[in-house]
């Protein structure tokens, strides 16, 4: 019972017997709970720092016990008095948070929170995966994602659709042939996430709850920075861009089939439409998440199913048959 107020075992067993045998001295206090001198020397001075003993009038150069309503009713006072004290620093470190979170808070509004570099915005994430309360949705653009930045997403997505928190993942055709973004993906299927692919994705973006999103500063090098965006118009305006790509998208592990009519994927659809504006093979393969000798690919087998002999003669029978 001692020891929860802060007493070693052998320190306690020794205040006991001090208690019921008030003459006794090291060494009958050794030979009594079966310990050796040093011990109880030991034992005295944590005793004494306690101020549960103190010096014997009656024995000169021995120690008495303080009676357990002194002693141990003053250690139970100070012991509240720290208690007190450390809820006091507690208290004062809360609202130095408090103060910090709010300070930072306005300077990020001041900024039109901007987030400048990977390490801010995977900071920005963490926060809005904690407190996500329905749903996230995320467009992530490209042939593959980067082990590190998979790995970086795991806990919270973890976290909050173990709390019943909707995540959808909409990632490029291309990444179905990524081994890395393959398997994040199925292990986010495994949670109880959806997951589908598109031959052509919107910019890269986050939605949280449908009233704050993430998105590039720099399209072009979404590594840059990216812009927390809170106002209404401009977030319901992002949901609806990623609401139309997720319908015409296809969920991961299904096969996509190619057009009925045309034959032709939605790739292949895509890469006529691209180059159909005047796009290179390498701008249409970027777009496509692609590298330009499977454009080339691509459009062969058009070609050929076409009957064509160039791509300019491709183009006009595709644009005949209504597949433009």
């Amino acid at each position: 019972m001692l020891e929860a107020l802060g007493l070693s075992a052998t320190a306690a067993a020794v205040y006991r017997v001090m208690l019921d045998r008030p003459g006794h001295g090291v060494d009958r206090l050794a030979g009594a709970i079966g310990v050796t001198p040093t011990q109880v020397h030991d034992c005295l001075d944590e005793l004494t720092r306690l101020m549960l003993v103190r010096a014997s009038s009656e024995h000169p150069g021995q120690l008495r016990a303080v009676t357990p309503e002194v002693g141990l009713e003053d250690m139970l006072a100070r012991q509240e008095a720290d208690l007190a004290e450390r809820q006091a620093q507690l208290a004062a470190s809360r609202a130095a948070v408090t103060r910090l979170v709010a300070d930072r808070a306005d300077t990020r509004a001041a900024h039109g929170e901007r987030l400048l570099g990977m390490d801010a915005i995977q900071h920005r994430l963490e926060i809005l995966m904690r407190n996500v309360s329905t749903e996230c949705v995320g467009v992530h653009p490209g042939a593959s994602q980067r082990p590190e930045d998979l790995a970086a997403g795991r806990e919270g997505n973890a976290q909050a659709i173990a709390r019943g928190v909707t995540v959808k993942s909409l990632y490029q055709d291309a990444t179905r042939n990524d081994p890395h973004t393959t398997a994040y993906a199925r292990w986010l299927l495994g949670l109880g996430s959806e997951v589908r692919t598109a031959p052509v994705l919107p910019q890269r973006l986050v939605i949280v709850d449908r009233s704050q999103a993430l998105v590039p500063i720099d399209p072009a090098n979404t590594r840059k920075g990216a812009l927390h965006v809170t106002e209404p118009g401009i977030v319901g305006a992002l949901v609806e861009l990623f609401e139309q790509a997720w319908a015409t998208a296809v969920p991961l592990g299904a096969a996509r089939s190619g057009d009925p009519a045309t034959g032709l994927t939605g790739t292949e659809r895509e890469l006529l439409r691209l180059l159909g504006t005047g796009l290179t093979d390498e701008a249409a393969g970027l777009r496509l998440g692609i590298s330009a000798r499977t454009v080339g690919r691509h459009m062969a087998a058009v070609m050929e199913r076409l009957g064509a002999t160039s791509r300019f003669e491709a183009g006009i029978k595709a644009a005949h048959h209504g597949w433009l």
